[in-house]
């Protein structure tokens, strides 16, 4: 089909009904511009670029499916599609097929008046000349939710509950006997009895819980807590039966496993923790040669206590993880069990489920084995505590000594210099076998007595939070290898692990394309362990400078999300070919069911149901997601309720964010976070350019882009709303 000098030109539907044929021909590849050109010899530029735009306009009438920027393949999708419904509180409703596509534009007169999370079957809508794709939903397959949280409004003859952002078109209303004694201004939660029909346009509910007066800090948590269907209570059948459990270990039950009772032993954990579920043991041991040591990793072992199928099993099971809002926990498992039988808390005697290593001083594990054992923990130590003690222990080091000098008011400071010197060279390791190098900073407030935040800040990873975080790491990983790693032509016994896929290949095109002009170059190809160094070196590259946030954003979102799964694909992040959760049992379901199918398979026996526990992993993955959605509404309300008082005020700030309706801005001093909406951006008209994150002045072409520095002005402060708006200062 090529042409030469002087001969005829295809024309566009010549060109279409060849690419068309093309792609019939080749159902499932996905074929790249340089493929089409050659197949179709087109070698010249103009048919090249004909090309091109039949590729585009076939994608735009849904003929072809859209891979990345240069690649299309043929869309076998029928016109009807299953999947979940996504509700937006601005009417942007989109519907996420089954098969992981792109999610598709449902308007609010086509939603059906489906939930977010619902399961819904949808027809696509005959596409408009310079539309979106849409869809509209026929059938409701599943509802995911069937409560809503609000505010009352109770009239003379009725009474109705205004929505959390307004997410229905119309209120839902409630019969006045079905108040349960609730009054106008007050939260609740209402059950939908009847959805809208074609007999009735009206939604219908009753009151099943009145949380109580707005703005009143407890009654504002629990309405997140209700918004996401997580629980605030916990069932009293399930608090009585944990009241039933004995905290007295036997004798007999102490000769069934290893003691470690007198080996020296502490917790080390945020100064407000409670549940202490790991611990660390040290010794040296008496052999010949180099030193070498015993590092015990001892997991409280909650399974021990909570059997499978029980009342509190089930309670757990649905649970899958305690949540962490701003000011509170919701534990996953009865305060009883959470905070005191399960919990290594010190003096006392604890069972735990360990992973015991023999290790010398640079942390090269030359044996270990997993036991289950016995406890006493020595001391209690909070994070801070650790780091004063490992910081002065630097600051005492003389001059051209290798290694720091301990300082002797506390009687473990020794040891604690001496795990730290073994995490730093586990973490060196891990970095050189390609481990992503993300510093996590989680933002903290402090909280008065009435719950009312008066501090905002970032915690940064310390030396001491580093120590923990290596031996559970490793923990974790040698339990998932000694399931996972078996012999060629052999197959694993079914585990739970935690996996995180290799980055999206079109969002690393993008980083790329983005920060070249900055100076910076990265590998998008190769192997894992390339791209991973790639990554760390341009985030090293990128700290100090003005584009620190927009390159560590970006690399952020080209990382896929981590989750559960009986089918290993190793983690990514972590450089792991093997990796499991093993060491928190007591705040996440998954660690139990680890911690129940080793003890299984310790003692001979046969794999688990690899079907079932893939049920178990999706649910405990799902309820992950929920609990971190409900942590970072908890923080925004935290957030505005802390600025209400500022409003007016300036601050020097950085844009977090960009959409098509706004900038978000970070303030420097604080971390609070709000936005500047499009229409108070003055001076041009802007467009959303998505793929660099930034918006573009039309006429004038000047830009905000994701990590510019800014000054704003505080607006307004709905805390009603969890919205803080911004002005920008010149």
């Amino acid at each position: 089909m090529g042409q030469k000098k002087g001969t005829k030109r295809y024309s566009k539907r010549q060109v279409a009904d060849a690419i068309q044929g093309l792609f019939q021909e080749h159902p499932g590849e996905a074929l790249s511009f340089k493929q089409v050109f050659k197949a179709l010899h087109l070698d010249t530029h103009p048919a090249k670029m004909l090309a091109v735009d039949v590729m585009d306009e076939l994608a735009w009438d849904d003929y072809l499916s859209k891979v990345d920027n240069s690649t299309y393949r043929l869309n076998l999708k029928t016109q009807v599609q299953e999947g979940t419904f996504i509700r937006k509180a601005n009417g942007k409703n989109s519907f996420l097929p089954d098969d992981g596509g792109k999610p598709i534009f449902v308007s609010e007169r086509n939603s059906m008046w489906a939930m977010g999370g619902d399961r819904v079957r949808v027809a696509m809508m005959a596409r408009r000349q310079n539309h979106i794709k849409e869809a509209i939903v026929t059938d409701i397959l599943e509802r995911k939710h069937n409560q809503a949280v609000g505010i009352l409004q109770v009239e003379k003859d009725y009474a109705f509950l205004i929505t959390e952002g307004n997410i229905f078109a119309h209120d839902i209303l409630i019969p006045k006997k079905k108040l349960k004694g609730g009054k106008t201004g007050e939260k609740a939660v209402v059950k939908i009895t009847q959805w809208p029909s074609a007999e009735s346009k009206n939604l219908m509910g009753e009151v099943i819980d009145v949380l109580g007066q707005q703005g009143d800090n407890d009654v504002e948590m629990h309405a997140i807590l209700a918004q996401y269907d997580l629980p605030y209570k916990y069932p009293q059948r399930v608090e009585e039966a944990a009241n039933k459990i004995s905290a007295e270990i036997t004798a007999e039950e102490i000769a069934r496993r290893e003691d470690f009772r007198d080996v020296t032993t502490f917790t080390i954990d945020p100064a407000d923790a409670k549940d202490f579920d790991d611990a660390l043991s040290i010794r040296k041991l008496d052999t010949a040669g180099e030193p070498m040591f015993e590092v015990g990793v001892h997991i409280a072992d909650v399974s021990h206590y909570v059997t499978e199928g029980s009342i509190i099993d089930k309670e757990a099971q649905q649970r899958a993880t305690s949540v962490y809002l701003v000011d509170r926990t919701i534990p996953m498992l009865p305060e009883r069990l959470c905070n005191f039988i399960c919990s290594l808390r010190p003096d006392e005697e604890k069972l735990c489920y360990s992973v015991i290593f023999e290790m010398d001083q640079d942390a090269n594990v030359k044996k270990w084995h997993l036991a289950h054992t016995v406890i006493r923990s020595n001391r209690r130590y909070a994070y801070e505590e650790v780091q004063a003690i490992l910081e002065s222990a630097k600051e005492q080091r003389p001059s051209g000594k290798s290694r720091p000098s301990v300082p002797s008011s506390d009687p473990y400071a020794q040891e604690l210099c001496l795990l730290d010197r073994m995490a730093k060279k586990l973490r060196e390791r891990r970095f050189e076998n390609g481990a992503v190098k993300f510093d996590r900073e989680e933002l903290h407030f402090d909280i008065d007595e009435k719950g009312k935040p008066t501090r905002c800040y970032f915690k940064k990873s310390t030396d001491a939070t580093q120590l923990i975080e290596e031996f559970m790491l490793l923990a974790n990983r040698t339990v998932a290898e000694m399931v996972g790693r078996v012999p060629k032509g052999t197959k694993a016994k079914t585990l739970p692990y935690r996996v995180h896929d290799q980055p999206d290949p079109q969002k690393l095109e993008n980083l790329r394309t983005v920060v070249a002009p900055f100076g910076y170059k990265i590998k998008t190809g190769g192997t894992r362990g390339a791209i991973s160094r790639s990554l760390n070196k341009l985030i090293s590259d990128a700290e100090g400078k003005r584009e620190q946030k927009l390159v560590e954003t970006m690399a952020l979102r080209a990382m896929m999300k981590a989750k559960y799964s009986t089918h290993n694909i190793g983690h990514y992040g972590l450089a792991f070919d093997y990796y499991t959760h093993f060491t928190s049992p007591i705040r996440r379901f998954p660690d139990t069911m680890v911690h129940r199918l080793l003890t299984r398979y310790q003692e001979g026996g046969r794999s688990a149901n690899q079907e079932h526990y893939e049920e178990l992993c999706e649910h405990s993955s799902e309820m992950e997601q929920i609990a971190q959605n409900a942590e970072r509404d908890s923080i925004k309300y935290k957030m505005v309720e802390f600025m209400a008082d500022k409003v007016g005020q300036e601050f020097d700030a950085h844009i977090s964010g960009v959409q098509s309706y706004g900038i978000y801005c970070e303030i420097d001093e604080n971390h609070c976070e709000g936005l500047v909406g499009m229409h108070d951006l003055d001076g041009d008209y802007y467009e959303f350019d998505e793929k660099n994150y930034q918006l573009v002045g039309r006429h004038h072409h000047g830009k905000y882009q994701l990590g510019d520095a800014v000054r704003i002005k505080v607006a307004r402060a709905n805390v009603e709303r969890r919205q803080l708006d911004f002005i920008l200062v010149n």
